[in-house]
């Protein structure tokens, strides 16, 4: 007789705690939305102590701040913080195509068709041809954080590696309020992909950070510490 396992049902706090932070990283809750945990209980039909949980849980998180009996403030992401986050991308995946370029040949090819792969699914999910609301902004949200997530996991250091996960919440947070809902602005950022695709593919790892300091720029309305070039 054959056991099957299963993993045990999410509580309703864990629901509640995913739903309202995929609204916050989808950009569905922008920063200085105010939630309330009856409007939240209503949405999912709990109670408002599995929401209230999951309030205090993502106010830990420093995702949002807490006002007794008013509700919970989205907490918005400074000019700072966005900055730093761009900063540290620019540096690992940087580092990790430079590590690709110095390795053999056969780590490179790899590398390109992941990501052309990465990229071709972007376009499907955009789906060019059709009006926004068909457009799968979630699912290209999450497909941008694998495209630049691939790249420095290439790298082959498995420390670079985790740090690049810890930065990949705060990351698609941004990508969802830079995109909006609009399938036409996404489709320029995949247009960016696709020249970073093609430096690593020449080898130039000079043209990469170049080309990358160009797509965050445009991505995310930043020129840098450091004046428009990097």
């Amino acid at each position: 007789m054959s056991r099957r396992s299963s993993a045990p049902p999410a509580s309703a706090a864990d629901t509640a705690y995913r739903h309202v932070k995929d609204a916050l990283l989808g950009g569905r809750h922008p920063g200085g939305t105010m939630l309330s945990e009856v409007d939240v209980a209503a949405e999912l039909g709990v109670s408002r102590t599995p929401v209230r949980e999951a309030f205090l849980r993502l106010a830990a998180e420093g995702w949002l701040r807490l006002f007794p009996k008013r509700g919970a403030l989205v907490v918005p992401a400074t000019p700072g913080e966005a900055q730093d986050v761009l900063d540290a991308r620019l540096l690992l995946e940087g580092h990790a195509v430079e590590q690709v370029l110095a390795g053999p040949p056969g780590a490179r090819e790899e590398l390109v068709a992941t990501l052309h792969a990465l990229v071709a699914r972007q376009r499907d999910a955009l789906d060019a041809d059709t009006h926004d609301d068909d457009a799968d902004l979630d699912a290209y949200a999450d497909l941008d954080a694998a495209f630049h997530h691939a790249i420095v996991a290439a790298g082959g250091n498995a420390v670079l590696t985790q740090v690049a996960g810890t930065l990949r919440e705060r990351q698609s947070r941004m990508v969802a309020l830079s995109v909006g809902r609009s399938s036409a602005r996404a489709a320029t950022f995949v247009d960016g992909h696709e020249a970073l695709v093609a430096a690593i593919a020449d080898g130039d790892a000079a043209g990469f950070r170049a080309r990358l300091a160009a797509h965050v720029h445009d991505a995310h309305g930043t020129a840098g510490r450091h004046g428009g070039q990097r």
